[in-house]
């Protein structure tokens, strides 16, 4: 006969559910204990990053929409000729002053000579006007001993006509004598009258010969003057047919080649200054509310990553945000619109010690932080 079961007392559990429900108490603990500890965490992490907030991050605006910007200088012809010979290349650095292309210079030169020559010219003109003035005062006043001696012989001629027209009535004096004596003192009337119309012809030459000269020098002529200016700007068109560098910086976009007939103001190549480049930094509108010009920035380009950290400051903002000044700005005149936040360009100029060591590049990626701290 089998052994029957023990009886359990009534209410009373049994041994697999009382290790049950303390193996789901001890569940309950751990998970609270868990929990505990994350909201531990979290806490402890929201306290780390509120203080942080607080002291450090509402006192930086950042962003990485932004990228290096120059003044980038065009290089244009200023006369037009044909290039024999181009001396630099793309990616070539170039300093102030250098060389870069020549035109031909034969018309230019020709042209420089031309304008010495008039410059010569009227020089010697100046010098002959002012020795024609002497030479015309000269015959001024040797006009006025014309007169003079004119003059002298119409009184004699007068005084004889008087005397035999006394004697007449006597008739000591023949017709004929008086008659020559009337001619005479007629021929010495009309002498003196030539005399003097000369004198004046003479004086009128003088005095306008006078207008030409008087008060200037060879110097200050105006005529000079005028062919040391086309002399200046023939020299000015010979010196431009050797294009040279503006700036200091990288030849960039070269579009021309030996042979080429350039034209006046048609771009050749650009350089760029790499070591005044400066970063546009694109902020939130709502970034903005503290920066001002002054305040300090710290950068980083994706070139060299985090590892290079240039230095810099805000120099200014730009007169509008990307979209005011794009080819269709947007028309929110209109009741149908989402509003969409605006980014402008602040501009932050660097340390050149720091572009020295590494150089930068027109359009690279930055990473831009103000410190507002300082408002």
């Amino acid at each position: 006969m089998a052994d029957a079961d023990p009886i359990t007392p009534a209410g009373a559990d049994t041994p697999s559910e009382a290790d049950a429900q303390a193996l789901k108490a001890a569940r309950l603990e751990k998970r609270r204990l868990w929990l505990t500890r994350l909201a531990l965490v979290v806490g402890a992490a929201a306290i780390i990053w509120g203080l942080w907030y607080l002291l450090i991050g509402r006192n930086h605006v950042s962003t990485d929409n932004a990228y290096v910007a120059a003044e980038v200088a065009q290089v244009t012809p200023l006369v037009a000729g044909q290039v024999v010979e181009v001396r630099v290349s793309d990616t070539q650095a170039v300093k102030k002053g250098d060389v870069l292309i020549r035109l031909d210079d034969a018309n230019a030169r020709l042209a420089y000579q031309g304008a010495a020559a008039e410059l010569t010219r009227a020089q010697r003109m100046f010098r002959q006007a002012t020795a024609t003035s002497d030479a015309l005062a000269a015959q001024v006043d040797a006009r006025r001993a014309d007169i003079a001696r004119a003059a002298a012989d119409y009184e004699q001629a007068r005084i004889d006509l008087d005397r035999r027209l006394k004697l007449q009535p006597s008739g000591a004096v023949s017709g004929e004598e008086l008659t020559s004596a009337r001619k005479a003192f007629a021929a010495a009337r009309a002498g003196l009258a030539q005399a003097r119309s000369n004198q004046g012809a003479a004086a009128g030459q003088l005095a306008a010969n006078q207008a030409m000269v008087s008060g200037a020098t060879v110097e200050t002529d105006p005529m000079v003057l005028s062919a040391k200016a086309k002399l200046a700007a023939a020299k000015l068109d010979l010196d431009r047919t050797v294009i040279r560098a503006p700036i200091d910086g990288i030849v960039t976009r070269r579009q021309v080649q030996v042979g080429q007939r350039v034209a006046t103001g048609n771009p050749v190549m650009m350089i760029v200054p790499v070591s005044q480049v400066y970063v546009d930094a694109n902020f939130k509108e709502r970034q903005l509310r503290r920066v001002k010009p002054g305040q300090p920035a710290t950068l980083t380009a994706d070139l060299y990553g985090g590892d290079v950290v240039y230095h810099g400051r805000v120099v200014g903002f730009s007169g509008g945000t990307g979209s005011a000044f794009a080819l269709i700005p947007a028309q929110n005149a209109t009741g149908n619109w989402i509003k969409v936040v605006q980014r402008l360009p602040v501009r932050i100029a660097l340390d050149p010690k720091e572009l020295a060591e590494h150089p930068l590049r027109v359009g690279l990626s930055m990473e831009a932080e103000i410190d507002v701290s300082g408002d």
